[in-house]
């Protein structure tokens, strides 16, 4: 119960909300792409694979605030995993 009343908790970036904006982000510029590539005559199976070629760099480049924030929390993720491993290391080996 303490845990949750950490304030370092509280600062935590959170992880899913960005993972969530981000996939939903990229399977809606494809998507989109796709439908445009529909609408402008080129075939179904190579519009797919065109739009989909054509969505990488366009996610790349409309994506990239939410991927630096996805990135950066879980960097703060990994961080905090490897301070608690150290901290049970730490404190196993003060008990022999």
């Amino acid at each position: 119960m303490a845990e949750q009343n950490d304030p370092a908790n509280a600062a935590r970036p959170k992880v899913a909300p960005w993972l969530l904006i981000y996939v939903v982000g990229r399977i809606g510029i494809a998507a989109l792409l796709v439908l445009i590539l529909w609408q402008l005559g080129l075939g179904s199976f190579p519009g797919l694979l065109f739009g989909l070629l054509l969505s990488m760099p366009v996610s790349y480049l409309l994506l990239r605030p939410s991927r630096d924030r996805l990135t950066e929390a879980l960097a703060a993720r990994a961080v905090e995993k490897r301070a608690a491993k150290e901290n049970l290391r730490d404190r196993l080996a003060g008990e022999r």
